[in-house]
């Protein structure tokens, strides 16, 4: 089968399609053949060495497609079925071995394009507006890339909670379909010269000079300290991403003067940690997906041999909802 290595540390030019062997599914795993592959910043982050990793290795964890074969002790999948997962390795490839515990079964209304971009960045707006900060009618909402695949989701989850989102953009086309999802008001970054100053005043005129309860950001160093200055008194900054880069340490004094301020840095791992809470989760987005009552933009795909460009576009912030690979 083909599938995408990284075969070192670096830049997108490190992935390379190799032919490697089919996974033998374990015990406890089911073999799936890939439909659509998930592209995730969190790929980036393990193909850099920011977050750390063993070379060669496949790339990706996001999916969805058609279970072939099942392992001995799996007693809730059978051959036929469809699933998608978010948290499966290897998963820039043609076959995928998904442990039992992660396939997420698609509803049949679910075309499998969507099913492959909804799991990590479906569940991720789910936890961020229903766990992380549970929004409420009357919250005031700062959400940063709101044209992203998390961001349209999200935007969408809050304002059917009655949350007003102040969603940031790059550019007209995106502000469009940040609109479209549900944001009340949308600021272009890009034409603010001075993003940590500027920002946090536009916020705070939106606002009545208080601020919001609560920023969304997935974007990390570039908007920080400017998402800081943003919130109201006791506010909360919940940081989720680093596309711009990592946050470098800062002092935690700056929380008390800015108000007794909150941040937090969660991850979808410790908010799907039960069987329980991830199939709720998955329900709570792939239902209303498959309804059409929850929009699922797919705004770019690349066939296995182009992850390269994928991971390019990606990076440069030249794309809107999901990117998937298709094999």
């Amino acid at each position: 089968m083909r599938a995408v290595v990284a075969a070192r540390a670096g830049g997108p030019e490190v992935l390379e399609v190799v032919d490697a062997p089919e996974p033998e599914p374990r015990p406890d795993e089911v073999l799936v053949r890939v439909a659509a592959a998930g592209v995730n910043f969190i790929d980036t982050y393990r193909r850099t060495g920011t977050y750390p990793m063993s070379y060669p290795h496949v790339v990706g964890s996001e999916g969805a497609g058609e279970v072939v074969a099942v392992g001995s002790a799996v007693t809730t999948l059978a051959p036929g079925d469809r699933v998608a997962w978010a948290d499966a390795p290897a998963s820039y490839a043609e076959l995928v071995a998904v442990p039992e515990r992660a396939a997420l079964v698609v509803p049949p209304a679910l075309d499998d394009r969507s099913a492959a971009a909804l799991p990590l960045q479906g569940m991720t707006a789910h936890y961020l507006t229903a766990s992380t900060f549970p929004l409420e009618r009357g919250h005031d909402v700062l959400l940063h890339a709101a044209a992203g695949g998390v961001g349209l989701l999200a935007t969408q989850l809050a304002a059917a909670r009655g949350a007003r989102v102040i969603a940031t953009v790059g550019s007209a086309e995106k502000e469009t379909l940040a609109r479209a999802a549900g944001a009340g008001e949308v600021v272009r970054y890009r034409e603010l010269s001075d993003l940590t100053a500027e920002l946090p005043a536009l916020v705070r005129d939106l606002t009545g000079g208080r601020g919001v309860h609560v920023v969304y950001d997935s974007v990390g160093k570039d908007t920080f300290d400017a998402s800081l200055a943003s919130l109201r008194t006791r506010g909360t900054l919940v940081l989720f991403g680093g596309s711009s880069g990592q946050v470098p340490p800062f002092d935690l004094q700056r929380l008390n003067s800015g108000g007794s301020l909150f941040v937090t840095r969660p991850t979808l791992a410790h908010h799907v940690a039960t069987a329980d809470e991830r199939a709720r989760r998955w329900r709570e987005v792939a239902e209303p997906a498959a309804a059409g009552a929850l929009q699922v933009r797919v705004g770019a795909t690349f066939p296995l041999s182009e992850a390269a460009d994928a991971h390019r576009a990606l990076e440069g912030r030249a794309t809107t909802g999901k990117v998937l690979l298709l094999p």
